[in-house]
């Protein structure tokens, strides 16, 4: 028995938001991705998504008048690059503005759920449906169907921030996404939408920032348990360790010297370079081209050193 492409989309996030939740305490940190969504936000945000999700089942099951469900399945945080892999074409991307959140929101649904849902709506029993572009008849249908459903989203938001979301175009297929920077960073909500017989994922994707913004202003009001409170303090005394433990390369330089390409070119074991720094000016003590002191050079016992002194702006205060 084979299954539909459909099923195994949804096994797909089930299997990966369970691979989270149940991996080892030790997870990788991405430098590329700093900045993380903490538990009280997640949890923010599950209530929201949870309550949209609720009310769009409940508009479906009236507007088509078909047994229709809607759940959230997992909540990740992803690239826009990350987010467009985990889609397939053909799909149905609506672009929301959604203020006051900064940025443009996404809805995207299998475009056989878009034909299914319009099949119920004229009459029809709905099931598979063909591949092709809406009529003029059915892109208002089904606009109007999206506004029904985005009037669930702003009620699912209000706890968090009062939110007008519009309805802007109707796209086809990913390729318009390729003008998104891939790198940009993204809430990426998943829905499992069931609609008769015809059941897909369905995602709803925030520009992280936009999203953080309205969190950090809610976020506080969220009360922790003792439990969790303990959790939170000693992944931060962890951290705090491994950073004050974490090795990294520290450079002693002069100040740099600006030479012509042939000159450079030329050089010859025994040529000597005048260096542009004083014999009275300390080297900077730098990493990753940042200055954070100063020393003088010198030796401790068989060993090249350098001692940390005052910055010479502290030495002219002096």
């Amino acid at each position: 028995m084979t299954q539909s492409p459909s099923a195994l989309s949804i096994k797909r996030v089930r299997s990966r938001a369970g691979r989270r939740s149940t991996s080892g305490s030790y997870q990788p940190y991405d430098f590329q991705r700093p900045v993380k969504l903490a538990r009280e936000h997640t949890r923010l945000l599950q209530i929201a998504f949870e309550t949209f999700a609720r009310g769009c089942g409940t508009l479906l099951n009236t507007r088509l008048r078909a047994t229709s469900h809607v759940s959230l399945l997992a909540i990740e945080q992803l690239t826009i690059g990350e987010y467009i892999e985990t889609l397939t074409n053909p799909t149905l991307i609506a672009t929301i503005n959604a203020d006051p959140i900064v940025g443009v929101t996404l809805f995207e649904m299998a475009h056989s759920m878009a034909m299914s849902c319009l099949d119920h709506m004229l009459g029809g029993p709905g099931g598979p449906q063909p591949e092709r572009p809406l009529t003029d008849i059915e892109a208002p249908l089904l606009r109007g169907l999206l506004e029904r459903i985005l009037g669930e989203l702003r009620q699912g938001m209000e706890g968090l921030v009062d939110v007008t979301p519009r309805l802007g175009a109707l796209e086809y297929g990913t390729q318009f996404l390729q003008a998104f920077p891939p790198s940009d960073l993204a809430v990426v909500a998943s829905f499992e939408m069931k609609v008769g017989a015809e059941e897909c994922v369905a995602t709803l994707c925030l520009p992280f920032a936009g999203v953080l913004a309205v969190l950090r202003n809610h976020g506080a009001d969220v009360a922790l348990t003792e439990a969790e409170l303990a959790v939170k303090r000693i992944a931060h005394e962890n951290i705090t360790e491994g950073l004050g433990s974490a090795p990294i390369d520290v450079a002693v330089r002069f100040r740099p010297v600006r030479m012509r390409s042939e000159d450079i070119v030329g050089l010859r074991p025994g040529d000597v370079i005048p260096l542009a720094h004083p014999v009275a000016a300390p080297l900077a003590v730098t990493v990753n081209d940042t200055t954070f002191a100063h020393a003088v050079p010198g030796n401790q016992g068989s060993r090249l050193a350098c001692l940390v002194v005052p910055t010479p702006k502290e030495d002219k205060r002096a």
